[in-house]
Formats: C-alpha cells, structure tokens, sequence
C-alpha cells in the first residue's frame, strides 16, 4: 500500500508543480478564475475532509472491530459530502459556461479536482470494503484487521492530505 500511496503523491506532486507554475505564468487568468469560484464550497469540503479523517483515525485508534466499521462509516458519510458539493459546484461553474477548454486556469481547477474527487472515491471503495469486511469477521486476527485498516485508513490520508494543498492553490491566492 505505501509504493501505491508514494506513488500516487508523485503524480499529484508533479500536477502541483504544474500547477503552481502555470499560476506563476499567467498570474491574471488565475486571478479571475478565482474569483468565481465559491469560497464556501472549498472550506466546507476542507471541513469534511479533515472530519473524515479524524473519524477514520479514531475509528482506527480504538482498535475495536466497532469503532473501526462506524469511524469508516462516518467517514464515508463525510466523503459523500465533499462529492456532492464538489459535484455541484461543478454543475454551477458549467452551468455558468465554464469547462475545461475556457482558459488555463480552468484546465487545470477542472482537472485537477476531478482527479482528486476520483482518488476520494477510490478510498471511500476501499474504507467501505475494509469496514464491510471487517463487520463479518472477514479477518482471521486482530493484526490482519489492524494491517488492512490502517492500509485504508493511509490511503483516505493521503486523499486529505491532497486536497490540503490544492485548497489554497484554487481557492485562497489571487
């Protein structure tokens, strides 16, 4: 799991690299686009995605096969969330005639979002199928159980960790 987080952070590393330079070469377009962006959207998604984290995290820190399954739970619920705000907000940039050909700045908010709204729902699949699992008993010993939470538990981690950086470059500089 951890080659497979690593180098999943190597490609949203370099898509941030691109992205902060293109930011730097056409600083005005990346000013404008900004400004129509909803604010309220990206901190609410902020919001859930770090409660999602601290319920997973709690879920795992218990170490009970109970707290584990309602942490993911709850953390999905949260992962719900931040897909349907992102997916409306989405609905209203194209309703507004923006998309992924208008200029720069929304090639890569489009992009860049989209790619990441898809690895969160990557690991809201994989925190459902360790919870699931984990309610039946699928897991012979308390270490097999500890190893595939934590497993899922690193890579809905490093989906938070993600947005934490693509927050601030979409929606907090001008």
């Amino acid at each position: 799991m951890w080659c497979f987080i690593l180098a999943e952070l190597l490609v949203f590393a370099l898509l941030l690299i691109a992205l902060a330079y293109a930011r730097s070469r056409w600083s005005m377009e990346f000013s404008a686009g900004v400004a129509t962006l909803h604010p309220l959207a990206g901190v609410s998604n902020t919001l859930l995605l770090l409660t999602a984290s601290y319920l997973v995290a709690r879920g795992l820190e218990c170490g009970t096969r109970r707290a584990l399954v309602r942490g993911f739970a709850l953390g999905l619920l949260c992962g719900l969330g931040y897909l349907l705000i992102k997916f409306g907000e989405y609905a209203v940039l194209i309703g507004e005639g923006y998309n992924l050909r208008t200029n720069t700045f929304y090639f890569f908010y489009f992009f860049t979002t989209f790619f990441h709204a898809m690895h969160a729902m990557l690991g809201m699949v994989i925190l459902a199928v360790v919870a699931v699992r984990t309610r039946a008993g699928y897991y012979p010993d308390a270490a097999r159980q500890k190893m595939a939470g934590d497993s899922a538990g690193s890579y809905w981690h490093m989906v938070d960790l993600v947005w934490l950086a693509l927050f601030p470059l979409l929606y907090l500089l001008p």
